[in-house]
């Protein structure tokens, strides 16, 4: 009961947040727990935004976290559609947009991130589609139940994870699809070349049209209505909507305007924390797509935006706040489902970090592992259409051992007795 005079206020609506919360209450906390969300809506997971939900495979109430009696049940109080405007760290106070202020103990910020917009002429055109809350994947189906109705095109800015998985859910539904993007292939900077055509092939197999090394320069329209996708090469495509797909900023404002340490944009932005996710402030905590933490496995600043590290980051977070010993060294994990393809991602492995990149299975019929490697240790791990193998993916990344590559590369050879291995033989090698 010592913990029942003291106040722990979550900053953000999404699935970080309700799970801390929900691990505050699991973990024993009495006190008061107080979570601040922007939006009307209860906290809800983003993935099925752009899968299940916007398929049209999933019905609204599935992308909640919890049922909204559970927060009553677990005396949690909810500020919904209010969004907080000011944190005043020495008086340890969060103001909120109807003039409320709250007074915090310990305080977590899982502000989330927002969608980058297109800087070019005619983004203010009724057809433009951003896709990061469910209002907006709530419009984006019905203008792509739409298309496919009218068979009408949708243009859609960048090749990333969003990108492809609005793509897929668009020529479900029918639509004509063109996707802009300035790399070479799809997903380039977090897959590579090697696999980015896989990703490109799949998708033109689908239908699907795409424009590499190009960005979008105007979207024309007329009466406030799309009508074209200009690039800068001079192309003109049809289009009566426009996504724009181009990544998400971590959404700092409030911790930079009460000067909480922030790491810059070219590092990949969001608030500095370290192994415990807390940040400058040693009453402050950040986890989710905002927190930039200290990765003790990788041993660098590391921003995730993906729904695993919300799922085990925010009771991680919660478990600090409530002076437990924390080290947040999860491997980074992320899926993907796109038509028939379904896929998982285990690791780091940016453009540079690796010299090696080693298929596993037939990547012709798309049922393979891929593994990145740097002087034969894996830094990442892709299976497609393969599964109940991550667990022995993320032992090989973990271990940092070196591993045969011919045996990892031959189906023949168990990849539980590989991970076994470099599990007892740690760093050496």
């Amino acid at each position: 009961m010592v913990d029942a005079h003291r106040t722990f206020v979550i900053v953000g609506g999404g699935l970080a947040g309700a799970k801390a919360a929900e691990t505050l209450r699991a973990e024993g906390f009495t006190g008061r727990v107080i979570m601040i969300c922007d939006e009307r809506e209860h906290p809800y997971e983003r993935p099925p935004l752009s899968k299940g939900y916007l398929t049209g495979k999933e019905e609204r109430d599935s992308v909640f976290v919890h049922e909204a009696a559970w927060y009553a049940r677990n005396d949690i109080e909810l500020h919904l559609g209010q969004p907080a405007v000011r944190l005043d760290r020495e008086a340890r106070t969060v103001a909120l947009g109807d003039g409320t202020v709250l007074q915090y103990d310990r305080l977590l910020l899982a502000t989330g991130a927002e969608p980058r917009r297109l800087d070019i002429p005619g983004t203010e055109l009724a057809g433009v589609h951003h896709l990061r809350r469910l209002a907006h994947a709530e419009r984006l189906r019905r203008v792509l139940a739409a298309l496919g109705r009218d068979n009408g095109h949708l243009v859609i800015a960048g090749a990333g994870w969003i990108g492809l998985e609005v793509a897929a859910a668009a020529r479900g539904y029918g639509a004509e699809v063109t996707v802009i993007e300035p790399e070479a292939t799809p997903l380039h900077a977090v897959l590579g070349p090697e696999l980015g055509r896989i990703f490109a092939d799949l998708h033109a197999e689908h239908g699907v049209r795409f424009h590499f090394g190009a960005r979008l320069t105007e979207i024309t329209g007329q009466d406030g209505m799309v009508l074209a996708a200009r690039t800068e090469d001079g192309e003109e495509h049809p289009a009566h909507a426009v996504l724009a797909a181009i990544g998400a900023a971590p959404r700092t404002a409030l911790a930079e305007a009460a000067g909480l340490a922030l790491v810059d944009r070219a590092h990949g932005g969001g608030i500095a924390v370290d192994a415990s996710l807390r940040t400058s402030d040693p009453e402050i905590f950040a986890a989710g797509d905002v927190a930039a933490a200290h990765h003790p496995l990788l041993g660098h600043r590391l921003r995730v935006e993906h729904w695993a590290n919300a799922l085990n980051g925010g009771p991680a977070a919660a478990r600090a706040m409530l002076g437990q010993e924390v080290s947040y060294d999860r491997v980074p994990y992320f899926f993907s489902d796109q038509y028939d393809m379904g896929m998982e991602y285990s690791g780091y492995a940016p453009p540079g970090s690796y010299d090696q990149v080693l298929i596993r299975g037939d990547a012709a019929k798309r049922e393979f592992i891929a593994f990145w490697l740097s002087e034969g240790r894996v830094l990442a791990g892709l299976n497609m259409n393969v599964w109940d193998v991550v667990a022995d993916i993320q032992t090989l990344i973990r271990s940092g051992a070196r591993t045969d590559p011919a045996a990892l590369a031959d189906p023949a050879v168990p990849l539980a007795g590989l991970a076994e291995a470099a599990a007892g033989g740690g760093k050496a090698g």
